[in-house]
């Protein structure tokens, strides 16, 4: 049917009279239509929302010590665990729309709590004889928090690929990690990204790339775990993959969850060709981001901004501290330009959650497992004819520390071949904890736990005299150097070179002098075996937890260093069996003074 065509006074008179009858209508009825889902009548051009960050929870669900067996405290009056930090999420949500907040986590998740360890091997997630295995209560804990994302952490791969994945499995939300990669295929073994959609009534929806980047560092210190089955690139390398990937997709807004620090450092020397923390490179070298969330470093970085040396773009970072104790908030504001938005503003800070109650419905989902667990740390294994503290364990040799020195070479003496059991047996170990005791009396496994808190197993490794003196001599600079007759002050001895406890070792099996009056590298005097001066070409077996064993905290020789022994037993489980075995904790039966400090050879205490 043909239509006849309006001349152009028709056509105004008739969209005058429609115009009038589509603005009484919204002047009557717009509430209605909108409440009713209906596009609004002028669609927004500007839109905001939000991206919160929580990273290094390490299983804290609750605010409590396993170790102590107390709620948890600190100098700084902090609070841990994710029930409080859920209800500042359920703040946010509710203060801003539950459409315009996503959640992400930067990584290490299932390890680092006695109930983490408790899921991982007492009973498993991935299940036992043919049984079910529970639920993670990470796993619980983030589903009700509704994640829409998190990073593989290193700590991830510490329980195995196969734990690893039956969490991931637990999930309502990707683990991402764009840079670990099979080992055959060096495809993707993880989602390398999610996109997410903010919807906006009336425009296009927000599309959200979030790209989830692990440490490069996991090929060392897990090697017994990911070896021939996942490598690590650079984050750098992958996120230069990646970025475009998802520009080219149509996302309104990169975001990366990074678990790597921001400073461009790495413990691990030139063991591996990527850099550690890496967070402030991929900022600054790989265009098209917006904003990241940083982890691995137990830092407290409200806000910190990149320049994109490419763009000249600014990249907004930001690293909540750890343990659940600070929630980061990154603030994003878009505009609609010719159908695409594009971010105008940002801005991050971190909230602390020590002043709000804990989740309920954490508290209802998991309280029977955290009283599962604290039922476990209290059994009693042994007990002990007196009081063993670590708070000098940084600066003396003390018996404690050589509790740990005495299980490592008990155990790796029973695996060595005839050959290699003739060498002189050293063993090194770090101070994990400076809070650590064993009381006199009962000795329960929350009192083992607390001065041996990582997971590591244990490896003999071959080194010579001088390999040895080398070892020694890196774990030094620890101290800061102090002159003779200069006053020592303990409060600033330690912790030079950012050589933190856990990354300090001293040994036992040999005796020696650590002369803080002397230069790095210069400080290690009269180290002996036996009485007998320590000769450079003299081959000793060295008892060493894995982490350290390939190549953690960069120390020489020892990665690379041959094979006595290896086993995948924890360290800490042997020394709750060789109290359970004896009976009785007695240091007459391992506490030596092996080593000191001194100013020119002058004894510091």
């Amino acid at each position: 049917m043909p239509v006849t065509p309006m001349n152009r006074r028709e056509f105004m008179q008739k969209s005058a009279v429609t115009g009038a009858a589509v603005a009484a209508a919204g002047a009557v009825g717009t509430g209605t239509a909108q409440a009713a889902g209906h596009k609004p009548e002028h669609p927004p051009r500007t839109w905001s929302f939000s991206i919160l960050g929580t990273t290094d929870l390490h299983s804290h669900v609750f605010d409590w010590d396993y170790y102590k067996d107390a709620a948890y405290s600190d100098k700084a009056g902090n609070s841990v665990g994710v029930a409080r930090v859920a209800t500042l999420v359920g703040q946010q949500r509710a203060a801003k729309g539950e459409g315009r907040v996503l959640l992400v986590d930067a990584g290490d998740i299932i390890q680092g709590t006695s109930l983490a360890y408790y899921y991982a091997r007492v009973d498993p997630i991935t299940g036992t004889g043919g049984r079910r295995g529970p639920m993670h209560p990470m796993a619980v804990a983030m589903n009700h928090m509704r994640y829409d994302a998190a990073a593989l952490g290193n700590h991830e791969f510490n329980y195995g690929i196969d734990v690893l994945r039956k969490f991931e499995g637990q999930c309502h939300f990707p683990l991402l990690g764009a840079n670990a990669l099979d080992a055959k295929t060096l495809r993707p073994a993880f989602r390398p990204y999610t996109v997410k959609r903010i919807r906006v009534p009336g425009a296009p929806d927000i599309k959200v790339g979030i790209l989830g980047l692990t440490n490069p560092g996991i090929a060392l210190w897990d090697k017994d775990n990911v070896s021939g089955r996942m490598v690590f690139p650079g984050l750098v390398e992958q996120a230069r993959k990646y970025v475009p990937r998802l520009r080219a997709l149509g996302c309104d807004v990169v975001f990366l969850t990074d678990h790597s620090g921001l400073d461009g450092s790495s413990s691990y020397g030139d063991e591996l060709p990527y850099v550690e923390n890496a967070s402030n490179l991929v900022a600054e070298q790989v265009p098209g981001i917006d904003a990241i969330l940083v982890g691995h470093t137990h830092v407290e970085v409200p806000s910190y901004t990149v320049k994109n040396e490419q763009t000249g773009q600014d990249v907004l970072l930001s690293e909540p501290y750890c343990w659940g104790m600070r929630l980061t908030v990154f603030d994003f504001e878009l505009e609609l330009h010719h159908g695409q938005w594009r971010v105008t503003g940002k801005k991050a800070q971190t909230l602390d959650p020590k002043d709000v109650e804990e989740d309920p419905e954490i508290t209802r989902l998991l309280k029977a497992d955290h009283d599962l667990v604290v039922k476990y740390v209290n059994t009693p294994v042994g007990t002990c004819t007196a009081d063993l503290s670590a708070a000098e364990s940084c600066w003396k040799d003390v018996p404690i520390m050589d509790f740990i020195h005495q299980v490592q070479m008990t155990a790796v003496a029973t695996g060595l071949s005839t050959a290699d059991a003739a060498l002189p047996l050293i063993s090194v170990a770090a101070p994990f904890s400076r809070t650590a005791d064993i009381p006199a009396g009962s000795v329960t496994i929350k009192d083992i736990a607390g001065l041996y808190i990582y997971d590591n197993t244990l490896y003999g490794k071959k080194l010579t005299g001088a390999q040895l003196k080398d070892y020694l001599e890196y774990a030094a600079k620890y101290y800061h150097q102090v002159p003779a007759g200069t006053k020592v002050d303990t409060a600033t001895l330690t912790n030079a070179n950012s050589f933190w406890d856990y990354m300090y070792d001293t040994a036992a099996g040999v005796d020696y002098e650590i002369d803080i009056a002397q230069p790095e590298g210069s400080r290690i005097k009269n180290l002996t075996y036996k009485g007998a001066a320590v000769t450079d070409d003299q081959v000793c077996v060295v008892a060493v937890n894995n982490y350290r064993a390939n190549g953690g905290s960069g120390y020489p020789h020892i990665a690379s260093a041959g094979i006595a022994y290896s086993s995948t037993n924890e360290i800490r489980q042997l020394m709750i069996d060789y109290v359970t075995s004896k009976g009785t904790l007695d240091p007459a039966d391992f506490a030596v003074a092996n080593w000191r400090l001194t100013q020119d050879g002058t004894p510091v205490f």
